[in-house]
C-alpha cells in the first residue's frame, strides 16, 4: 500500500504494559504505512488534525466515565469533533478514525450516544460477537467474517441503552452486539458502532494477534485469574482458540487491514 497517507496512533494505555500498540504498529506497517505514536493519555500528546489522514485510538485501563473531564480527555474530544467537522465539508479530503475499547467508550460518552457503565463482572477471553446484518450490508471491514465471528474481549465497562435520538442526529449506527446470553437477565452490550462514514469503533480488540494472546494467557497472573474466575475448562478453551485460524487470526487479518485499505483507496461503506 503506497498511498502516502499519514497515520497517527493515539496510545491510551497510560504507560501500562500492553501488547495493543505493538499490534497496531505491526498492522499499519504491514499495510505499507508508517505510524507515529502519540502518548495521548500519559503525556497528553496529540497530533495536529491537518498533519494526518488516519487516526487509530487504542484501548486502555480504567473508568472511561471520569476521563473526559481531564486535559487529555478534552483534547481527545476536540480531536474527534475536529475530524467529524472536517468531513462534513464535501470539498475536504476525508479523514478516517478507528476507536478501540476505552477510546470507543470515551467517544460514545463524548457524543452522548449511549450509557456506559460497569459490567457485573469482567469480560475477558476469545468470545463470539454478532453482526447487526442490516447495518453491515455495505460495510467492507466485516466482509468474509462469520456470524458470529470471534474477537478478543477485555473490559470492565460496557455500552448499553443507545440514545436513539442522538444516534440518528449524528448519523451513527450500531453494527455489532455482544454474544447472546440467555442465562442472564442483562441487556446485550453494543460492540461496534459506525459513528460516521469515516469514523468507526469497536468495544473489542481487533488488533489482537496470536502473539499478544499468548503473552496474556500464558502469564502466571492472567492464567491464575482466568482459571479462578472461569475454571480450568474455560481456560483450556481460550488457549485452544488462540491458534484457530477462524478465530483471533481471522479478525486480526480482516477488520483493521480493511479499514486501512478503505481509508487509503476507497470508503468504509460501498454505497
Amino acid at each position: 500500500m503506497t498511498s502516502g497517507k499519514r497515520v497517527a496512533i493515539l496510545d491510551m494505555n497510560d504507560n501500562a504494559v500492553n501488547q495493543g500498540i505493538r499490534c497496531l504498529r505491526d498492522l499499519v506497517t504491514k499495510a505499507g504505512l508508517e505510524p507515529i505514536v502519540y502518548e495521548a493519555r500519559y503525556k497528553n500528546e496529540y497530533p495536529e488534525l491537518e498533519d494526518f489522514d488516519i487516526f487509530i485510538s487504542s484501548g486502555g485501563p480504567g473508568d472511561p466515565t471520569v476521563c473526559l473531564d481531564t486535559p487529555w480527555g478534552r483534547n481527545f474530544g476536540n480531536l474527534l469533533d475536529g475530524i467529524y467537522a472536517h468531513n462534513l465539508n464535501p470539498s475536504n479530503q476525508r479523514k478516517y478514525a478507528f476507536m478501540i475499547c476505552h477510546s470507543f467508550q470515551m467517544l460514545v460518552l463524548h457524543w452522548d450516544l449511549a450509557t456506559v457503565n460497569k459490567r457485573n463482572s469482567t469480560s475477558f477471553g476469545i468470545l463470539p460477537v454478532h453482526k447487526v446484518e442490516e447495518a453491515l450490508q455495505d460495510d467492507v471491514m466485516f466482509e468474509g467474517l462469520a456470524d458470529p465471528f470471534y474477537i478478543v474481549d477485555s473490559r470492565d465497562y460496557q455500552i448499553v441503552q443507545p440514545n436513539q435520538t442522538q444516534m440518528i442526529e449524528k448519523g451513527c449506527e450500531v453494527i455489532c452486539l455482544e454474544k447472546i446470553r440467555d442465562h442472564v437477565p442483562y441487556e446485550r452490550a453494543v460492540m461496534a458502532i459506525r459513528f460516521s462514514p469515516e469514523i468507526v469503533g469497536t468495544q473489542f480488540h481487533p488488533e489482537a494477534d496470536v502473539e499478544s494472546m499468548k503473552f496474556y494467557l500464558y502469564s502466571p497472573a492472567k492464567m491464575e485469574y482466568v482459571k479462578e474466575r472461569y475454571g480450568e475448562n474455560k481456560y483450556a478453551d481460550m488457549v485452544r482458540l488462540i491458534d484457530e485460524d477462524w478465530a483471533v487470526q481471522a479478525t486480526n487479518a480482516q477488520i483493521i487491514p480493511s479499514f486501512l485499505e478503505a481509508a487509503c483507496f476507497g470508503s468504509l461503506v460501498t454505497s
